[in-house]
């Protein structure tokens, strides 16, 4: 019950964040391009929720948990948030002063990715339960090689990167791809700290790293 509340407020403030970086910055309820990218993410969202809940609550819990240990990371985290959010608001704004400049059939063609990219991310979790959203190794983690994590050893990120690159495309703006693209080299800056941890605190990751050798693009890194 403790672990369905939570989830329950986190995922009602995800919602309430999201709409206030659209609706209110954009100065209207109008904005068709929002409604959808909060289709695509919300609905998918709901099922996939549900889906924990009921077969492996602990995941949740390992989701929920957002502080980070590692001083990498909060560095990361810092420099990151105001990337997020001028790549998120300057779409909202574009809508309020008419610079919205994407046509509608590749806006939606972007949400499609941005589904496309959650789902891709939600075979992820299914297969990696240890899948968190800070970094750390947890007691009794093992290493996960199956599935997507055969072919490369940080799938999750492949996917946040297309739902990020996606998301101002969708909501209707070129212009707020500029700072999402400052953002994916923290990520692989995260990438790096994380297999750091890892390989020192992961029984059998080093190994993994020896058998698997890309962390986001088989033949390239």
């Amino acid at each position: 019950m403790k672990i369905s509340l939570k989830t329950i407020l986190w995922f009602a403030g995800s919602l309430l964040i999201l709409a206030g970086l659209f609706f209110v910055p954009a100065g209207t309820l109008d904005y068709w391009q929002a409604w959808i990218y909060l289709t695509v993410l919300i609905i998918p969202m709901l099922f996939v929720v549900a889906y924990f809940l009921k077969n492996d609550p602990a995941f949740l819990e390992r989701r929920l948990k957002m502080k980070e240990k590692e001083i990498e990371q909060q560095m990361i985290q810092k420099l990151g948030m105001p990337l997020f959010l001028i790549g998120f608001l300057l779409p909202a704004f574009g809508k309020r002063f008419g610079w919205l400049d994407v046509p509608a059939e590749l806006s939606l063609a972007a949400a499609g990715l941005v589904l496309l990219g959650y789902l891709f991310i939600f075979w992820v979790f299914r297969v990696n339960s240890w899948a968190g959203r800070t970094i750390r190794v947890e007691k009794g983690q093992k290493v996960i090689s199956t599935g997507p994590y055969s072919v490369i050893r940080h799938p999750m990120y492949v996917g946040a990167i297309v739902m990020i690159l996606a998301s101002p495309i969708a909501l209707g703006m070129y212009a707020g791809i500029i700072p999402l693209l400052f953002y994916t080299p923290l990520l692989v800056l995260r990438i790096k700290n994380e297999e750091q941890v890892l390989r020192r605190e992961l029984a059998g990751y080093k190994e993994y790293c020896r058998k698997v050798k890309y962390r986001l693009v088989p033949g390239i890194w």
